[in-house]
């Protein structure tokens, strides 16, 4: 009877275990640690995507840290490569980002890239905001920047954005730079190009005295010239960073608003940060709060923004 009773126990034992392992697999099929594709719904973004075999993204390939295209090797480099990639993981499974085609998107042309179909997300420091909304929709935010100034090393004139004043600043088409501007600086004068590295060339040469944008942009531009370049420090808005994708498409928002909540706890987006970011000097912030807006909605994002959202 003992040795029954022994025998009934041992197989109750295994009979957990197993239950156990079982409820891990289940909980590992919804992940792409395990090497498994994930599977999506019939007819969302995602499962077109998966049977395409291929994802465009489109971003920047002249800003340091961000989105930079490497001379040697060819390939675009920076937090939001690193950030598609992440995202495309999880589309396609582990090598997802082996099947991301980026495509160039300037600040001029990322909603009309979006509605064309000419990429099917824009990770480019895509400034999230109420004018956007109107036309494409935002996952995120994922980062947040803030508008800074930069201009030549020996430059001690310039302080913050209302020592602008009469001077001639550089910004991107494009982006709401000149609104901020004259609202700040009224007497500016401003000049405009479509690349943040044509106004760094601007600023070497003179043609310019200080070129305004993002602060991590701008740490970029000044790691890049050769100690020709410093920021004057002194932020006056902030700038939250979204990945633009087609408006109204709700299941991909929220497949995007859900991966990034995941890299974001699983470390993924501190190792990004310190891989790219973290190599200008930047120190890694904690992440930000993912902002749910309905669709269509133009309400404000969740960061501690400024009343006046600059988009880059």
């Amino acid at each position: 009877m003992i040795k029954r009773r022994a025998v009934f126990a041992v197989v109750a034992l295994l009979a957990v275990v197993a239950a156990a392992c079982g409820s891990d697999d289940k909980k590992a099929d919804n992940t792409t640690t395990t090497g498994r594709v994930p599977t999506f719904a019939s007819g969302t973004t995602m499962a077109k995507l998966q049977a395409a075999g291929k994802i465009k993204v489109g971003t920047k390939f002249d800003q340091p840290g961000f989105g930079l295209r490497n001379p040697t090797t060819g390939k675009v480099e920076g937090f939001d490569v690193e950030i598609a990639k992440l995202i495309a993981n999880r589309i396609f499974g582990p090598g997802g980002a082996d099947k991301i085609e980026f495509v160039e998107s300037i600040s001029a042309n990322r909603e009309p890239y979006i509605e064309n179909g000419n990429v099917d997300i824009v990770a480019a420091t895509y400034t999230i905001n109420d004018a956007r909304k109107l036309r494409v929709d935002f996952a995120g935010p994922y980062f947040v920047a803030k508008q800074d100034i930069m201009v030549k090393k020996d430059d001690s004139s310039i302080k913050s954005v209302t020592d602008l004043g009469g001077k001639k600043v550089c910004t991107v088409k494009g982006s709401t730079s000149e609104k901020n501007l004259t609202a700040k600086a009224p007497t500016a004068s401003v000049t405009l190009f479509g690349t943040y590295s044509e106004c760094a060339a601007a600023l070497t040469d003179g043609r310019v005295v200080a070129v305004t944008t993002d602060n991590t942009i701008l740490a970029g531009l000044v790691q890049s010239s050769n100690d020709a370049f410093k920021l004057v420090g002194n932020p006056f808005s902030d700038e939250p960073y979204g990945i633009g994708l087609k408006k109204g498409d709700d299941a991909f928002r929220t497949f995007l608003n859900d991966s990034l909540e995941q890299i974001f706890e699983n470390g993924d987006w501190a190792k990004a940060f310190t891989a790219t970011l973290g190599k200008l000097g930047l120190t890694a912030p904690s992440p930000p709060t993912v902002n749910r807006y309905t669709a269509g909605s133009t309400a404000t994002t969740a960061t501690t923004a400024a009343s006046t959202t600059t988009a880059y």
